[in-house]
């Protein structure tokens, strides 16, 4: 998720493979449809106004579009409408891109070439050159946003440098929809993804995020997510509120939300399955004190040669007090 939360092969889905139902056949540049058939560059009365964008006649162009992230229900009209006449269609896995037309019934016409992590490098300027010869580039990943934790990010670059135009049919998010769901505060927010597998690693982020105050959304495998839950744990405390989001949209979507401390004891317990979104609290503001508290430091810069109103200042902002309270605690101390 952006959407494929597991990023480790299951079996041989992340590259290409058998197509269901064509038994020995190759899903990389594989067609769902007669190729010459193939609409040029979206044309013909294929979209109204409202679902493609406006082109000059020829132009080639890339689009990213979101898919469900489990339930089909969730496919946009322009999903629909880009699967049926993009003349390529770029996708991360060829055969989820099968179940995904079949679930929809939409017939493919255009070229299908399978775009994965192990690949992009590679496929991205031949796919560049298509669209700069005029075709329409249509970009899908497995589930969500092509580009948020999946394939896209570097066709994108590669794009904006060659000055391609690119624009996205949006949808579907794990991470927007863990987040709303999460109880947790959504004004402000952060996308941390996967954490590093090592623990040495995963520690030293995490050591890092202890202090941010945005509330932190994180995707996991289920067979990792209680070592995920350890670490986070261990460097948050026990208190910090979470929430595991598990199956999202499908039929045994379940959210848990309780303290990390309780959030472990939970997958300590249960046998987890199924795509996993985490949402963490951000750090609490830390406590500034009482302006008293704070009096050595400003003797202590003061001390360096700083003068009081100064030293006053300095610390009154680092700390979040009042510089008048602060002052006149310093003038106190002084008696």
């Amino acid at each position: 998720m952006e959407e494929h939360l597991d990023p480790e092969p299951a079996g041989n889905d992340s590259g290409p493979g058998p197509v269901p139902g064509g038994p020995g056949s190759r899903p990389a540049e594989a067609d769902f449809g007669d190729e010459s058939d193939a609409p040029g560059a979206v044309s013909d009365a294929v979209q109204d106004a409202s679902l493609a964008p406006a082109t000059a006649p020829g132009e080639g162009y890339i689009v990213l579009a979101a898919t469900p992230i489990g339930n089909m229900g969730d496919a946009s009209a322009r999903l629909v409408s880009w699967l049926g006449h993009a003349d390529i269609v770029a996708a991360e896995d060829t055969r989820r891109l099968h179940r995904l037309v079949t679930s929809l019934g939409v017939t493919v016409s255009g070229r299908i070439v399978s775009y994965h992590e192990h690949n992009e490098a590679a496929k991205t300027p031949e796919l560049l050159a298509q669209v700069q010869s005029g075709k329409v580039l249509l970009m899908v990943t497995d589930a969500g946003m092509p580009s948020v934790s999946d394939p896209g990010y570097r066709l994108v670059e590669a794009a904006v440098a060659a000055g391609i135009r690119v624009t996205v049919a949006p949808g579907p998010s794990a991470v927007l929809t863990a987040l709303a769901l999460s109880g947790l505060p959504t004004d402000r927010f952060c996308f941390e993804g996967f954490l590093p597998r090592k623990s040495g690693e995963r520690a030293t982020r995490l050591h890092e995020l202890a202090l941010e105050p945005r509330t932190m959304v994180f995707f996991e495998a289920p067979h990792r997510l209680e070592a995920m839950l350890r670490a986070l744990h261990t460097a948050f405390g026990p208190s910090r509120q979470g929430a595991v989001c598990r199956e999202l949209t499908k039929t045994y979507e379940e959210v848990i939300r309780k303290p990390l401390s309780g959030l472990l004891e939970w997958a300590e317990a249960a046998e987890i399955r199924g795509e996993i979104a985490i949402v963490v609290a951000g750090a609490p503001a830390a406590d500034p004190g009482t302006p008293e508290d704070h009096v050595a430091a400003v003797n202590e810069l003061m001390g360096q040669g700083m003068r009081m109103k100064e030293a006053v200042a300095v610390i009154a902002h680092d700390v979040h007090v009042s510089k008048r309270e602060l002052y006149s605690a310093v003038l106190a101390a002084r008696g």
